[in-house]
């Protein structure tokens, strides 16, 4: 198993389901194809260096995942046929040094959405104690 990195960029005029919809087609196509999801980084929607298919902003998540490599092609096949993805590109890690990135990386995001994921419960948890 193989460890990767996934940046893709989808349409900005996608409503906020559509783009949960397509983040969760990507990490459906890897849990299948028998890859196992690390973390995962939605970066938001931001501005593109230069525009793409005349779309000057576009949101950005990218996915950490270990698997085979027969699931990057399928997972780049499908990403190129799918035309509310503007952009991708997929990172494959091979050197120690590479590896000890990802796993920090990977360890990072995972810290940070626990600390979010508390915060919201947190933030729920008084909104009903209120009421």
């Amino acid at each position: 198993m193989n460890c990767y990195e996934t940046l893709f960029i989808i349409k900005p005029t996608l409503t906020s389901e559509e783009i949960e919809g397509q983040i969760t087609k990507v990490k459906d196509i890897i849990s299948q194809r028998g890859g196992e999801l690390k973390a995962t980084n939605d970066m938001g929607m931001r501005r593109l260096a230069y525009p793409i298919e005349k779309q000057e902003r576009g949101y950005y998540s990218v996915v950490y995942y270990t698997a085979p490599s027969q699931l990057l092609e399928e997972l780049e096949r499908q990403l190129r046929y799918n035309e509310d993805i503007l952009r991708f590109m997929s990172v494959k890690y091979t050197s120690k040094k590479e590896l000890n990135v990802f796993n920090k990386t990977v360890e990072t995001i995972n810290k940070k959405s626990a600390v979010e994921d508390t915060k919201a419960s947190d933030e729920t948890a008084s909104e009903t104690s209120e009421a």
